[in-house]
């Protein structure tokens, strides 16, 4: 798989909390150890309910979404989630393979398509979240 070939980044950027959310574990996994191996804080979930239980209770810096999970609309999810406090203005990447998603999520800085090049998310994540 590609997690082989990723370089991780030597700067520290512990601070900077991801939040993964997509039905899918595995690439809720696969993602949770990319972007904990370039020195993010990452939590991994697989539905809605816990991804807003978990961002209630440690709200994350940055969000990625996966805009098509069976049963959920990606937008009401983000709705619901920048409703919480804190949320308001977190940057949001959008996971889909359905264009013109961005529209329906204001705060989304970037949709990567699946399936997507990691080292893209990463490099969209870096300039996300570069102060």
């Amino acid at each position: 798989m590609f997690f082989e070939t990723l370089q991780p980044i030597q700067e520290s950027v512990m601070a900077i909390r991801i939040m993964v959310i997509d039905d899918d574990p595995n690439i809720v996994e696969y993602l949770v150890n990319v972007l904990t191996a370039h020195g993010y804080e990452t939590e991994g979930v697989t539905d809605g309910a816990q991804a807003l239980r978990f961002a209630a209770a440690q709200p994350p810096d940055l969000i990625t979404l996966d805009m098509e999970m069976p049963g959920e609309a990606g937008p009401l999810l983000y709705k619901e989630l920048v409703a919480l406090p804190g949320l308001a203005a977190v940057p949001f990447i959008l996971l889909s393979g359905m264009p013109g998603l961005h529209h329906a999520v204001p705060n989304a800085v970037a949709t990567v398509n699946k399936p997507f090049d990691p080292e893209k998310l990463i490099g969209i994540i870096r300039s996300t979240t570069a102060s």
